[in-house]
């Protein structure tokens, strides 16, 4: 739901209700196809601006109706302000703004529809209120016609951009909103339904075969959903405040059940909140359990956003308590599906400080800044369990991913008999006492995102090219103090070079602790031996934590996870005697690290949720000699894994392994990962081992919970 876009006439202000969009581009470089994505000196920089366009009717115009009394231009103009003050307008790419024209709004909205609202500039006041009761929560304005067409207008310009190459993502805020909005009718604030025409348009016009669609605004988009929902080559996603049909807009349609008709089922995905404060931790379990797995099986060519950030804290629609550097790490984690082909439009968001620091979390990760991390994961409440349930076991005889899960059958929701039982529908903490309201909630500021000088460093034998855009860790620099220490420290009987080596590696990780570097690769002679030696060194820092993912069959000695201090995860084919600790997971699968759809239900039912909980400030990521993962895979993995420690990751590889070092270090640059494709289904025994694995861990690691306890109760989440 929208932005504030400036544009200047050469007579006059022009007086419009329009659209902010915002793109993040990555330019080709001279010479060759690597995209890059850094914004550093001596790189290939973001080259970003903003086209907005302002006038007196849209600082004037707010809709009539207590309803309305949210969605007001207000939205826009400090959404643009907080882009200015944090500098992100000086690095995003202007698009131009245009309206709409018959053909495209007729993708998804009748021709009937589109000539009564054409009618609406031209009615008095008191025929608007007139025409408006046929509709739901919607109040048109005799500006409002123009208004949308500018909204559908910029959500195609930026899909234009995207699909043509132009640019690798961006945003479009626009108002009045749309994902409400159905064929023949105005809903809830929208009136052309920005994204689904969107969606058609990049069909039609590209031949888009596959669009993923992720809806996190706090209320279901049913026009989305009633536009797609018998169509497979659209996957609809959608989590919104329910509360067992309490919530508006009160269908039965947005519960868990509902996934798709004829040839859409299984393409519709909702997955209901039943109760008010969800967190941080509650919104990654769903991606991790839900979203993304079945998001990498479709494999999408193109990815929509409806962005709506009324699911931020302090929003007086959602009541969630989710901060909004959340939407850093959602819109990252969607990044590497459909080559980084992103669209994010905005939709809700009506709590003015939360709203502009989420719409700037997304933009600077659109830009490639390093995430923020995530503290105090605790893992879902038992109302996010219970809705988790549901939608798996829904979902289930549709996908492969989730075929094998060992979650049970769905059940009646705890927290539904509750209030049928007559209680009243109340968070816990808010009976016998009074309430804040959303808009008192106190949260802190998003925590600064500053980009290191130098993105990617490596350290490489001689006669091993750099690549471009890294920066090499070479012999010139004065080692000999420390070649000493090491040598007494870790490497005994090493020779001169190994040492060498090894202090050039710790030199990187020093440069990354110091942030002078994001991140870095090194070719070493042997991985193991440097793995080693990484691990005791870091560890020896105070507050320090490594979170170590190890792909490939290899010894992990057991003193480096006896204090804690390094989470292990290693993806091998050797089924050996495990290690009782929670700090040690072995992941075995029969055919090794080849399995690729086994790999992917690793990533995100294992890596992900235990990566984010255990909250590391260095991720080692060691590619073992013959692990046998494929190159595609192995960039998914090293792209995901920047979500944690700031971006800080060290990638070690075998000397031998030359020929990854090229798409190793583009995915560290910043580039998307290619795709997968369509992911079969993984080997029996795989994804048993791994759900078996998660379902040992969860006591530890909550965040790998994807069912509710049995006994019933009450949510203390």
């Amino acid at each position: 739901m929208g932005s504030t876009q400036k544009h200047i006439s050469n007579q006059h202000h022009i007086q419009r209700w329009v659209t902010l969009a915002i793109v993040a581009m990555l330019q080709h470089q001279a010479q060759g196809s690597q995209l890059l994505c850094v914004d550093q000196p001596g790189s290939v920089l973001h080259p970003c601006g903003v086209s907005w366009t302002l006038s007196p009717d849209h600082q004037e115009h707010r809709p009539a109706g207590p309803a309305c009394k949210i969605e007001v231009p207000e939205r826009l103009t400090v959404s643009h302000g907080a882009l200015v003050r944090n500098g992100l307008t000086d690095r995003c790419i202007c698009l131009p703004v245009r309206e709409a024209v018959d053909a495209e709004i007729l993708l998804v909205h009748s021709e009937e529809y589109l000539e009564a609202v054409k009618q609406t500039p031209h009615m008095t006041l008191e025929d608007l209120k007139e025409f408006t009761l046929q509709y739901g929560d919607v109040y048109f304005h005799p500006n409002i016609y123009h208004c949308a067409k500018l909204a559908v207008g910029s959500a195609l310009q930026l899909v234009d951009s995207v699909l043509m190459g132009k640019v690798k993502n961006g945003m479009a805020l626009v108002r009045p909103p749309g994902h409400h909005s159905m064929r023949s009718a105005a809903n809830g604030f929208c009136v052309f339904n920005n994204v689904a025409i969107a969606a058609q348009y990049a069909k039609q016009k590209y031949g888009v075969k596959r669009i993923l669609i992720v809806d996190w605004d706090i209320h279901h988009g049913q026009g989305v959903q009633y536009c797609f929902e018998d169509d497979p080559s659209v996957l609809y996603f959608s989590w919104h405040r329910y509360e067992h049909q309490k919530f508006w807009p009160n269908l039965k349609d947005s519960d868990y059940d509902i996934v798709g008709k004829g040839e859409g089922a299984g393409f519709n995905i909702n997955v209901p909140w039943n109760k008010v404060g969800m967190e941080n931790s509650d919104y990654l379990s769903v991606f991790c359990h839900v979203l993304l797995p079945i998001a990498y099986e479709f494999c999408p060519d193109l990815v929509l956003v409806c962005a709506g950030f009324d699911s931020a804290i302090g929003d007086p629609e959602g009541e969630m308590c989710a901060t909004p550097d959340i939407f850093a790490h959602l819109t990252y984690l969607l990044m590497n599906l459909a080559e980084g082909k992103l669209c994010a439009v905005l939709e809700g968001g009506y709590n003015l400080t939360s709203l502009a620091q989420s719409v700037c979390q997304t933009v600077q990760t659109l830009l490639g800044d390093p995430l923020p991390p995530l503290t105090n994961l605790t893992g879902p409440c038992r109302s996010t369990l219970e809705s988790l349930q549901c939608v798996r076991a829904a979902h289930r005889q549709h996908w492969s991913c989730l075929r094998h899960a060992v979650d049970l059958p769905t059940f009646e929701i705890s927290t539904k008999r509750i209030k049928l039982s007559g209680e009243e529908n109340k968070d816990e903490a808010a009976v016998g006492e009074e309430q804040k309201s959303p808009e008192e909630k106190i949260w802190p500021e998003p925590p600064k995102r500053i980009c290191p000088p130098v993105c990617s460093a490596v350290v490489l034998p001689d006669g091993v090219v750099c690549p471009d855009a890294c920066e090499r860790l070479g012999s010139s620099e004065d080692l000999g103090p420390h070649l000493l220490t090491l040598k007494n420290d870790f490497l005994k009987d090493a020779d001169d070079g190994a040492v060498t080596d090894l202090s050039r590696v710790f030199s990187l990780i020093v440069k990354m602790k110091n942030n002078e570097i994001r991140n870095g690769l090194a070719l070493v002679g042997d991985a193991t031996m440097t793995m080693t030696c990484v691990v005791q060194h870091v560890a020896a820092e105070v507050d320090s934590r490594v979170f170590l993912v190890c792909v490939g069959n290899g010894n992990i000695p057991s003193h480096i996870i006896e204090d804690g201090k390094t989470l292990v995860v290693q993806i091998k084919d050797e089924d050996t005697e495990e290690q009782d600790s929670k700090y040690y997971v072995p992941v075995c699968f029969k055919k090794g690290c080849t399995d690729t759809s086994g790999f992917a239900q690793a990533m995100f039912s294992l890596l992900l949720p235990l990566g984010y909980q255990y909250n590391p400030s260095l991720v080692l990521l060691v590619r073992m000699p013959g692990s046998g993962v494929c190159d595609i895979m192995w960039q998914q993995l090293t792209g995901l894994l920047q979500s944690f420690a700031h971006g800080h990751t060290l990638v070690l590889l075998q000397e031998d392994d030359k020929a990854c070092v090229g798409p190793t270090a583009s995915i560290l640059l910043g580039n998307p990962a290619p795709p997968l494709g369509q992911l079969p289904a993984s080997l029996k025994e795989d994804a048993e081992a791994v759900e078996r694995l998660r379902s040992r861990l969860q006591a530890d690691w909550n965040l790998l919970l994807t069912t509710a306890p049995e006994n019933g109760g009450t949510d203390e989440g």
